[in-house]
């Protein structure tokens, strides 16, 4: 028996007074030597490992809850809880632990909770706390019955007390019988009186109690003593609608009689919690935390009972797609997924993986479909909840959905542009719908949350099918209302969607480089875009400057040219000037993005404001942005003058050094010539006398000459690459790179018409037309030239003129 294993969830109560999932697994009570113990195991049921490992400890307080909880605190904040598939299993645990602490298995709780500081436990060990004697249950007696329940709330131990009292004399249903009485016969007195002491019960915190609170024969009359709040001319009729104004709505009819309890309890407990009960706060910390605990397993149960009936929820899936179930029918059943998908939220992320994973699998994103563009606002808003959920949980399961069905489902029937379309159509004043629906987009089109995906190429498919598919539909009131020079439409609702539109672009421009910036120098969108600077609504002007901000923060070259091409800058500088100074958010806007322009030393834009708009602006000396702004540019007017002149003027000093930088090349790597060279060079001599050749002579002739070409090839490349590295080198260190290049192509013998060379500017003389290089060849020793050896008048004869 003490081996016997039972499937469990680990639970342990986080700072928040949450209580997370620590997994599922098998629970075991066995003698463990190194605790010197009974302790309790519990090895996962996916790979065995140990989830806990807790000593069976003599004086920890554990508590048995609704049949299939075991609740127990390890430390002083540290509180963990058992929920077992079976009673059976949660019954032998329990035997067990009251077995080790010699308890009857019958109890509740095994130990006092005693969670006093030091100083007052001996104090009540001193007095020697007494069992809490209750009054006699009379109605004479109620007053006496509401001080002593009061007293026994300041001090733990005497609330341990007071509710073993309470239970053991079955004093809260002949508390009830009491209240019945005081109804009858309109004793006022006597139900305040009731309202106070079943308050105080509630503070308590004691879940025995609460069980028998909370029963069906009984929470009606709980809540019909907290009815009558002493602080109120007239009572409450809590009880009124919870049995007439509440209805409960079976979307499809639960055979399971545990689940429908489970779910009226549910709601009615919640009900307490949120709306009969005083507000929180004028308690203690926590103080109520036993009933959110209460509240939290019932929701976590309910959603498992209903996991586990697969009939059920296939028969709801089929009748929300079924095209003949009425309007009336489909919101009753898409209003029951929204409680079941809020429901959900108590589920750990594993287990809410598997729930969303099981909806998706039944069919809920095209049921979604279906419900979103039904015209009945309950059935609308439902459905927006529905995706939300999914969206902010698993984005990839929508953009998995969307891909898959791209190719066999028209554009407007799209899940993506259904979204798109019903978040234009709101016609909520407020907008509700629609900020919910953005931020649904805004959390799919997020390259962020595509890159933990498992599909590795989701990011690049996902953007191209919206920006192919379902960017027109976005932007499309945009254009509409933006056809001339100022918005067409200027009614609140319009300016409030275009404000939503532009915030999702601004967006994009952010996030998505390639595919937003195709799109708007396509579209011309920023153009259209700043016709809202004409907006009498000032959040869509700043809406619209905001979107140029972002553009022009990403410094791009090719948004600066279409900027400056389109001269887009005009519309903000007007309304800048239409604002005449104000000192408002518009005006601060304005001068942040010329701030920015200046700060970054965005060259070409800062060019651009001065020469077009330098005049107008320089009238504005409340700020200094402007001044800076042409200070700075005349700085780099006068910068690119400098370099134009070092430019024309290196010129001239290529052309002096150059020749002389060849022939030292040539020096440099002096070197004999082989017999393949001296054949060639004699070959060019024998061609310029016009000497007939022999058979003999034309096939060495034809052998030598095709090695020549290489040659030269090659030398004229080396040249031409140590032209350049000098031309840049020296200009350079006369502070001013040079834009003069120097361009060779391979020369053979000069009788042969395909082969030419190139020269700009820089070299217009042949590259052997020294003119004045006596000092250098003087300098040189007079022999040993490069190339072919000899005098310049033999280099002259021997090498071919270049043109």
């Amino acid at each position: 028996m003490t081996d016997t294993k039972r499937r469990v969830k680990l639970y342990a109560l986080n700072a928040d007074r949450q209580w997370d999932d620590r997994g599922t697994g098998h629970v075991t009570s066995c003698c463990v030597e190194r605790l010197k113990g009974t302790a309790l195991l519990v090895r996962a049921e996916s790979d065995g490992s140990l989830l806990l490992e807790s000593k069976i400890q003599q004086d920890t307080a554990y508590q048995k809850q609704q049949d299939t909880l075991i609740v127990w605190s390890e430390g002083d904040n540290f509180d963990l809880a058992l929920s077992f598939q079976e009673k059976a299993g949660c019954d032998e645990v329990w035997e067990k632990i009251c077995q080790v602490q010699g308890k009857d298995p019958s109890v509740e709780i095994t130990q006092d909770i005693v969670e006093e500081s030091e100083d007052e436990r001996f104090d009540e060990m001193s007095d020697n706390v007494q069992p809490v004697e209750l009054p006699a249950c009379e109605m004479g007696r109620l007053e006496d019955i509401s001080e002593l329940v009061n007293s026994c709330l300041v001090s733990p131990a005497r609330k341990d007390k007071l509710a073993a009292a309470l239970e053991s004399q079955h004093y809260i249903k002949k508390l009830l019988n009491l209240f019945h009485m005081c109804e009858d016969i309109e004793n006022i007195e006597g139900l305040h009186h009731l309202y106070e002491i079943f308050k105080s019960i509630f503070l308590l915190n004691k879940n025995t109690l609460f069980d028998t609170m909370f029963a069906d024969d009984t929470i009606f009359d709980v809540v019909g003593c907290l009815e009558y709040d002493p602080s109120l001319p007239q009572p409450k009729k809590h009880r009124e609608y919870l049995r007439e104004l509440a209805k409960f709505r079976e979307a499809i009819p639960i055979k399971n009689q545990d689940l429908l309890a489970k779910i009226h309890q549910t709601y009615r407990v919640q009900y307490i919690q949120d709306i009969v009960l005083p507000t929180p706060t004028v308690f203690e910390d926590n103080l109520l935390s036993t009933l959110s605990s209460f509240i939290f397993f019932n929701k976590v149960e309910i959603v498992k009972l209903i996991e586990d009936d697969e009939k059920f929820l296939t028969d709801l899936f089929k009748l929300l797609m079924d095209d003949k179930t009425p309007d009336s029918k489909r919101r009753d059943l898409v209003l029951f997924l929204k409680e079941f998908c809020n429901f959900s939220q108590n589920l750990q992320p594993q287990d809410k993986d598997t729930f969303y994973k099981t909806l998706v699998s039944l069919g809920i994103l095209p049921a979604l479909e279906i419900t979103l563009s039904i015209d009945d606002q309950k059935t609308k808003t439902a459905s927006i909840d529905i995706l939300t959920y999914i969206v902010e949980f698993s984005p990839s399961v929508v953009r998995d959905y969307t891909l898959q069905h791209a190719n066999n489902t028209e554009e407007e029937q799209m899940l993506l542009n259904i979204v798109i379309e019903q978040m234009l159509r709101d016609r909520d004043p407020e907008l509700g719908g629609a900020v919910q629906l953005m931020g649904v987009l805004r959390i799919l089109l997020d390259p962020e949350s595509m890159l933990a995906s498992v599909n590795k190429s989701e990011k690049a498919d996902f953007l191209n099918f919206f920006y192919k598919h379902s960017i027109q539909t976005l932007i499309a009131p945009l254009l509409e209302n933006t056809t001339g020079e100022k918005p067409l439409r200027e009614d609140y609702h319009t300016v409030q969607l275009l404000g939503l539109v532009l915030e999702l672009l601004s967006f994009c421009v952010e996030h998505h480089t390639y595919h937003i910036k195709t799109c708007i120098l396509n579209k011309d969108l920023l153009r259209r875009i700043l016709v809202l600077m004409r907006s009498t609504h000032t959040f869509l002007v700043l809406g619209a400057l905001r979107f140029m901000r972002k553009i022009i923060a990403l410094k791009d070259e090719y948004y600066n040219r279409y900027i400056i091409k389109g001269n887009l800058f005009a519309p903000v500088v007007d309304a800048f000037l239409r604002n005449n100074g104000r000192y408002n958010l518009l005006d601060s806007a304005v001068l942040e993005l010329f701030e920015f322009i200046k700060l970054e030393d965005i060259k070409s834009l800062c060019s651009h404001v001065v020469e077009n708009y330098g005049k107008i602006l320089e009238d504005v000396e409340y700020v200094q942005t402007f001044r800076t702004l042409k200070m700075r540019y005349d700085q780099h007017q006068d910068k690119l003058s400098k370099e134009r002149e070092r430019v024309s003027g290196s010129v001239g000093v290529a052309e002096a050094v150059v020749p002389s930088l060849l022939r030292t090349r040539y020096r440099r790597e002096a070197r004999a010539p082989d017999d393949e060279e001296e054949m060639w060079f004699n070959d060019d001599d024998e061609l310029d006398d016009d000497a007939p050749l022999d058979a003999a002579q034309a096939h060495a002739h034809a052998h030598a000459h095709a090695h020549a070409h290489a040659h030269a090839h090659h030398a004229l490349d080396a040249i031409g690459k140590i032209v350049e590295k000098k031309v840049c080198s020296s200009t350079e260190n006369a502070n001013g790179p040079s834009r003069v290049l120097l361009s060779t192509t391979a020369a053979s013998k000069p009788t042969h018409t395909d082969v030419q060379v190139s020269s700009p500017r820089l070299l217009n003389k042949g590259l052997v037309d020294y003119d004045g290089d006596s000092d250098e060849e003087e300098e040189g020793g007079g022999g040993g030239g490069g190339g072919g050896g000899g005098s310049g008048e033999e280099r002259d004869a021997k090498r071919p003129r270049l043109a």
